[in-house]
């Protein structure tokens, strides 16, 4: 299983991005996916969950703004993240999971499969 991601940049405070995660692979490898980001020094945060038990899970700091979706034909899973703010700023990175219904998550433990991560700076 692969992931890329794309979509990174610069936007304004309040703008608006979205990251594209293009994935290839056995697709019966995968049933959960999740979108993670980390800034330098701290640990790899969970923000956006889409699990094929449980369906969609998002970290309190960016419900209602961030949408996580896929689309199955495309091979892609998607972060749309809208009223950025500062404290959106990061590396983003794409994952899945083998596993689907996870205990925890937003537990960057639970996935087996990264991309190579995407900067989203927010000032």
């Amino acid at each position: 299983v692969q992931l890329v991601e794309s979509g990174g940049g610069t936007a304004q405070i309040g703008g608006t991005l979205r990251l594209t995660c293009l994935i290839s692979g056995p697709t019966h490898l995968r049933n959960s996916y999740a979108w993670f980001r980390q800034i330098p020094g701290k640990a790899r945060e969970g923000v956006a969950v889409l699990d094929r038990i449980v369906g969609t899970t998002y970290v309190d700091s960016v419900k209602g703004r961030f949408t996580i979706s896929e689309d199955n034909a495309k091979a892609s899973l998607y972060l749309q993240m809208n009223d950025l703010k500062v404290e959106d700023t990061g590396v983003y990175y794409c994952a899945a999971a083998a596993a689907a219904g996870l205990d925890y998550p937003l537990d960057f433990a639970g996935y087996n499969w990264w991309g190579q991560g995407t900067q989203v700076t927010v000032s």
